[in-house]
């Protein structure tokens, strides 16, 4: 069993509430969404390919990492192989995915420890709503600790904040605003950020809003 995957890297995690812990960042191929604002190179083209054994370990190289980050592209499509690997991993497993496989997570649900799940607005990733699959995918992913991420640019509707806030209240987890990066610097001003925040707890108490803090500290 082989997997496609662009690099595995050690770095801090730059996104969401585990901001500044060291990962182990192993970023699959292949995707099943395409969003506008996306960044990563996810093609097979110029993909390495590793065995079980040989992700396994890298692993054990790093074991001074917090957790093993699963990103991508989306790792979920590699679900065959992951039903190998994350028996076997012998760190905590940070699954970072689009929060539309819901089939797929429920096969390995059980070895992972931390869920950071999109929410993808229409408004930013130019998809049609994916609110169904998101509810159905946080139904399987909140057995485990589970916050959601939602990507936003100026074009962001009210009604988009009130169906990501209900769909987190739904499941009491929390929801991460994040604008949308061009580069190092945000799409937004700071002004409109402040706007969405506090329309979001106009509706929901569990909203932080964090950037890409990576692309700040310009570290992978």
């Amino acid at each position: 069993m082989e997997a496609n995957i662009k690099e595995v890297f050690a770095s801090i995690q730059g996104e969401g509430p585990y901001i500044g812990f060291k990962q182990l960042f192993i970023r699959f191929c292949e995707c099943n969404l395409r969003c506008q604002y996306c960044d990563t190179d996810y093609d097979t083209a110029h993909a390495a390919k590793y065995s079980v054994k040989g992700l396994l370990k890298l692993v054990n190289l790093n074991k001074d990492s917090h957790s093993v980050s699963l990103t991508g592209g989306e790792p979920l499509i590699s679900i065959e192989f992951l039903k190998e690997f994350l028996p076997e991993c012998p760190l905590p497993v940070y699954l970072e995915t689009n929060g539309t496989l819901y089939k797929n997570l429920a096969k390995i649900i059980d070895y992972v420890t931390y869920v950071a799940a999109d929410i993808k607005l229409p408004s930013c990733t130019g998809l049609k709503p994916l609110w169904d699959l998101h509810d159905n995918f946080f139904k399987i992913a909140a057995q485990k600790e589970l916050f959601a991420k939602a990507v936003f640019n100026n074009l962001i509707t009210e009604e988009e904040i009130v169906k990501a806030c209900n769909l987190c209240k739904k499941y009491e987890i929390e929801l991460v605003l994040q604008p949308e990066m061009k580069e190092d610097k945000s799409s937004v001003n700071s002004e409109f950020i402040e706007e969405v925040l506090n329309k979001a707890l106009d509706n929901y108490h569990n909203v932080r809003l964090i950037p890409q803090v990576h692309k700040f500290i310009n570290v992978r």
